[in-house]
């Protein structure tokens, strides 16, 4: 897939742009799929080049919930130092998150599309909500019940489409998650650009928190790929109120 020249400003010097407000996270541990994306020349920039390495990156979120009308997301590195902080008021209107840097700093909104069939989220640069200033959206695409013998398994797709996609005959992106079994993978085409798994101890029980580890492979825009966690961990909690 040939992605759009307006997204990849930084051509093959992406690593040596630190990350707005701390530092670019350390190298992911273990080892990546076979058609992990790794591709320099042509990295997936949507959100800052600052948010690229050239290696894979493992990020923790930690999603709190506060009180019935504000819960929060923590992304940090594997050494809990902070990267990133999402801040959300249940009771917006649109429903609204907004991604900051780990300074405080305004990266993106998320916003649901209301009375949308498909749960259809918006994304726009810093707070604005300025067609100049969209990013992304991303919708459901399909909700498919498996039969497996003893256990039924629900498998959410969701679509992604860039702002220069504006006929969205084909997604720029696709998130395919089982929510059962507690990951999900994001792809290019083919090729995997992130994964996550959902992790849960005794103390995210005690202090009602999900706790998610991210990779995002070489050379993809790992801020674009936590809003996109965000947004389907809003999507699938918002399917089973």
């Amino acid at each position: 897939m040939k992605w759009p020249a307006s997204f990849f400003s930084c051509g093959t010097n992406c690593s040596s742009w630190p990350a707005m407000g701390g530092k670019l996270p350390g190298p992911a541990s273990g080892t990546a799929p076979a058609n992990a994306y790794t591709t320099e020349s042509n990295p997936i920039v949507v959100i800052g080049e600052q948010y690229i390495a050239p290696y894979p990156v493992d990020l923790k979120i930690q999603h709190t919930v506060f009180t019935v009308a504000e819960n929060n997301f923590d992304i940090t590195d594997v050494n809990d130092n902070p990267i990133f902080k999402v801040k959300n008021k249940l009771f917006s209107f649109p429903d609204r998150r907004v991604l900051l840097d780990a300074a405080g700093n305004p990266l993106v909104s998320l916003k649901q599309k209301i009375l949308s069939v498909h749960r259809r989220w918006r994304v726009f640069r810093g707070e604005s909500d300025k067609s100049s200033d969209f990013l992304f959206s991303v919708r459901k695409s399909s909700l498919v019940h498996l039969k497996m013998r003893t256990k039924t398994t629900t498998t959410t797709t969701l679509d992604v489409f860039l702002a220069s996609n504006t006929s969205e005959s084909l997604p720029d992106f696709k998130i395919t998650e089982g929510w059962r079994d507690s990951s999900c993978t994001i792809f290019a085409g083919h090729a995997i650009i992130a994964q996550m798994q959902r992790k849960q101890n005794v103390k995210s029980l005690v202090i009602n928190a999900d706790n998610y580890g991210i990779t995002a492979y070489p050379n993809v825009d790992y801020a674009f790929v936590v809003a996109l966690v965000v947004i389907l961990d809003e999507i699938n909690r918002n399917s089973y109120d």
